[in-house]
């Protein structure tokens, strides 16, 4: 249980901390962080929560992360399902809370709620293609990136930074072509405040980052050294 609120609080935060920044501060051109700010509040959610709750759950804050991580020989089964949901709640939670926040502004418009898209809904309109494509190799490179830094071999200390900013650098990356997801529990979190469309392309983004997980998993499971 204890390992369950870990997820729960670690994976709002991530949804409170990046989407917020990009539903409250990037919506003011004043302001100035636009991608680049919102790409630095994802990593630093992962990178603070990786120190904060670490050693409680292991910080995984992403169903994809959790998948990717018993692809690879790092996880339990039997914890799989009972992650993914407080993950879930976790990041609805965030969502709630970011909502109740950015309403208290008159005149705010939920509209896209930082929720992931394609098609139309892509920030740059990249087509569905390129979004799954996007989503399947960032996800790929996030949980090598995690496998290899979380290893018994690689240095000691330094896993919550590298995976921080991977996380940093990957949004970079793909906020112009899906707003970036590889987290289906960030995905579902603010697709259920921006409705509509949002849920009708949610599918891309539990299958996307799934399927990138589970072949980072098998993968660095094969060049990763034996001993753990």
């Amino acid at each position: 249980m204890k390992k369950l609120v870990a997820e729960f609080i670690g994976t709002l935060w991530l949804v409170l901390g990046g989407c917020g920044s990009a539903v409250l501060a990037a919506a003011f051109p004043e302001l100035g962080i636009g991608f680049v700010g919102v790409s630095f509040a994802f990593g630093l959610t992962v990178l603070t929560m990786a120190y904060a709750i670490g050693h409680i759950s292991g910080c995984h804050l992403n169903p994809a992360v959790s998948i990717g991580l018993w692809m690879g020989g790092r996880f339990d089964k039997k914890e799989l399902i009972p992650y993914i949901i407080a993950q879930v709640l976790g990041g609805i939670a965030g969502a709630g809370i970011l909502y109740l926040i950015a309403t208290g502004k008159a005149g705010f418009e939920v509209g896209g709620f930082a929720a992931n898209g394609y098609a139309e809904h892509s920030p740059g309109g990249y087509s569905m293609v390129s979004a799954l494509v996007t989503e399947v190799v960032m996800t790929f490179m996030f949980l090598i990136i995690i496998l290899g830094t979380t290893h018994s071999k690689a240095p000691k200390g330094f896993a919550g930074i590298a995976i921080g900013l991977g996380l940093t650098l990957i949004h970079l990356i793909s906020i112009p072509v899906t707003n970036t997801s590889v987290n289906p529990a960030r995905s579902t979190s603010q697709a259920l405040f921006a409705g509509d469309w949002a849920l009708g392309q949610l599918w891309l983004f539990w299958v996307a980052p799934i399927v990138g997980a589970i072949l980072a998993g098998l993968i660095y499971k094969f060049i990763s050294p034996e001993e753990e």
